[in-house]
């Protein structure tokens, strides 16, 4: 009988009616951004969602403010402490990331970045167009530092560009680094105290887990776009696919998603404007690249610059996504014809990327053909800088023509190789492109190349008083 009583009021309890939950109201009164603008972050979000970071994710909230305790806009540049005027050596400089009590916790908070380290996969010719990203980060990021991590020949590059501070050499392409070269650079990654690492190279779970080991804040990164990539979103915070398993085969824009999501609205920070690519060359190299060409026989404003000779150089700077884009030396030399015969007093210039080749011109021009040996990109911009005008194919000169406004013709296998890596060509005067009607490239049209390279003029040269 007692247990009878004793189950008596917990039947009663269980059979009552539950009582409905209290709405919530912990949203009610915060501060809300406009709708638009909400609407535009969340999409983003909801787009680019990573599923691996957390499979029962559904997106962001729309009704919820993630931002509005804090104040929007851009990051602030590093405050610095006042110098010590009595003190001969100023104050104490403390290295980057030992000085924790100058950032704030909404700094962490925001997301700033201070300190962006970016590993490019590639040669000269995707390093190159690889600058707008980091410009990218310094608008997006004021005071940011921006570090670059590539290959040897892709390490050149940097010279030309004044946003980077360190540029190290690792090849991120090699499969199989030697183990003192990869722990090596994981300590250098360590020791810098990355907040964002970005990496070009379509990463597995190795490379996704190199990422991972560098202890940046933030991994973003492009993975494969098929089975290779499991497992890598483990390692990622931010992660691309491409539509095919070569990055290059997006030609100008193949680091489309990287801008896009480097450039992406915040509180108060619309999206970025995707920057144009843009080069600078210093005085010393210049003057080195001026004596060069001088003792090659040409004056300053009056050579044009032949770039693509047919080679199997390393030093060629083509295109991982564009295999035909070099031309044999036959075509070359009746386009030299062409220059040389004018009454302009233009030169063609021949840059080769090994001298090997030296031979072949001076026999299939002539041994008074002007010959010029350059095989970093820096010392090529300085030469197309300082002449009349570029005959190339799709070869790094094209690009660093267009970044310096210089007069240039293109030649293209097909023109649909043409619209990709020069989507900006109808913007520019200054370059004129000319594709093969058969899609190969030997089968170019050279008369039409005659016919153009009638037009280039010699560069006006000043003369300081």
């Amino acid at each position: 009988m007692s247990t009878s009583m004793a189950t008596t009021p917990t039947t009663a309890r269980a059979m009552a009616p539950a009582r409905p939950p209290a709405p919530r109201q912990c949203c009610r009164y915060l501060v809300l951004p406009s709708t638009g603008h909400r609407r535009s972050i969340a999409a983003w979000s909801a787009k680019k969602k990573n599923p691996w970071l957390d499979p029962f994710d559904d997106g962001p909230d729309e009704e919820f403010d993630y931002q509005g305790m804090f104040s929007g806009g851009k990051q602030e540049e590093d405050p610095r402490p006042p110098e010590d005027p009595a003190n001969p050596y100023g104050f104490l400089r403390f290295p980057q990331g030992y000085n924790p009590e100058l950032d704030s916790l909404a700094s962490k908070v925001r997301g700033d970045v201070r300190r962006a380290c970016c590993v490019v996969s590639g040669g000269v010719y995707e390093n190159v167009l690889f600058f707008p990203v980091v410009q990218m980060l310094k608008d997006r990021y004021p005071g940011v530092l921006v570090d670059v991590v590539a290959s040897a020949r892709g390490k050149q590059v940097y010279e030309m560009c004044k946003n980077v501070r360190y540029a190290n050499v690792y090849d991120p392409d090699d499969d199989w680094p030697e183990p003192t070269e990869y722990t090596h650079m994981l300590g250098v990654l360590k020791n810098r105290y990355y907040d964002l690492i970005v990496s070009t190279r379509l990463a597995g779970l190795g490379h996704a887990l190199f990422l991972f080991m560098s202890s940046a804040r933030d991994k973003v990164g492009y993975v494969y776009p098929n089975v290779n990539s499991v497992g890598a979103g483990l390692f990622l915070d931010e992660m691309f696919k491409p539509p095919t398993n070569n990055l290059s085969d997006g030609g100008y824009h193949m680091y489309k998603d990287m801008l896009e999501w480097i450039g992406r609205p915040a509180k108060d920070v619309p999206q970025q404007p995707t920057p144009p690519l843009r080069v600078s060359i210093s005085k010393k190299l210049r003057a080195y690249v001026e004596d060069k060409y001088s003792r090659a026989g040409v004056e300053k404003g009056k050579y044009v610059v032949i770039h693509g000779i047919a080679s199997d150089s390393v030093a060629n700077m083509k295109s991982r996504g564009d295999d035909d884009c070099l031309l044999p030396l036959e075509h070359w030399a009746q386009i030299a014809k062409e220059i040389s015969s004018g009454d302009k007093g233009l030169k063609p210039l021949f840059v080769i990327p090994h001298e090997k080749h030296r031979d072949e011109i001076e026999e299939e021009v002539g041994e008074d053909a002007n010959i010029l040996f350059i095989t970093t990109p820096g010392q090529l911009t300085c030469l197309i800088n300082d002449s009349a005008g570029v005959v190339a194919t799709n070869t790094s000169a094209v690009q660093l023509a267009n970044a310096r406004d210089k007069a240039c013709v293109a030649l293209f296998s097909s023109a649909e190789k043409a619209k990709l890596f020069l989507p900006y060509v109808e913007d520019k005067s200054s370059c004129t492109v000319i594709s093969s009607a058969t899609g190969k490239l030997i089968d170019i049209d050279i008369n039409a190349v005659k016919n153009t390279v009638k037009d280039f003029e010699p560069a006006p040269s000043f003369a300081l008083a």
